[in-house]
């Protein structure tokens, strides 16, 4: 085990694990002209295209976890760069629709391959893609992506100051 993790706490190792994934996907799709978080962006209108779909910025946002105006730059980057096109919705003028270009379904095929084989790589040690130890990760993954957010620990710091009030000098 990772001398780093001794002692340290689920959120700090899935910290670890989330960060350790954005460099090695950084790293692979870099020779593709991609970050990860554009290679998150096209990767899931890839996946949304061929169900059918063509997602407005807003709910490509929501289904990448990413900021609505994060997508906006992002979106404006790849069209930039041939990769996707942007347009504005038909049944809502405020909405901007997002496809990938003949070129971005190409390079996009070409990074979900690369992406693949660094999955396979990381959960070797849990018995691969297919293994018992990685369905159980991935269940375990869910469920707690699946807890909402809520402001409670937010308003449990304001009561901790208040029970404390800093000292005036």
């Amino acid at each position: 085990m990772s001398s780093v993790s001794e002692g340290a706490t689920p959120g700090f190792l899935v910290w670890r694990l989330s960060m350790k994934w954005r460099v090695a996907v950084d790293r692979a799709v870099a020779p593709l002209g991609l970050t990860h978080a554009q290679y998150s962006l096209v990767a899931s209108l890839y996946g949304m295209d061929r169900a059918g779909r063509r997602p407005s910025q807003r709910r490509l946002a929501d289904h990448t976890g990413l900021e609505p105006l994060y997508v906006s730059k992002l979106a404006r980057a790849l069209e930039t760069a041939g990769i996707i096109d942007r347009t504005r919705d038909p049944a809502d003028p405020r909405a901007v629709q997002l496809s990938l270009t003949k070129e971005g379904r190409e390079v996009t095929r070409r990074a979900i391959r690369v992406v693949q084989g660094l999955l396979d790589q990381l959960l070797e040690p849990l018995g691969g893609l297919d293994g018992e130890r990685t369905s159980a990760f991935s269940r375990e993954l869910l469920t707690l992506l699946d807890v909402p957010l809520d402001a409670q620990p937010e308003a449990d710091a304001r009561s901790e100051n208040d029970a404390h009030p800093k000292e005036q000098s």
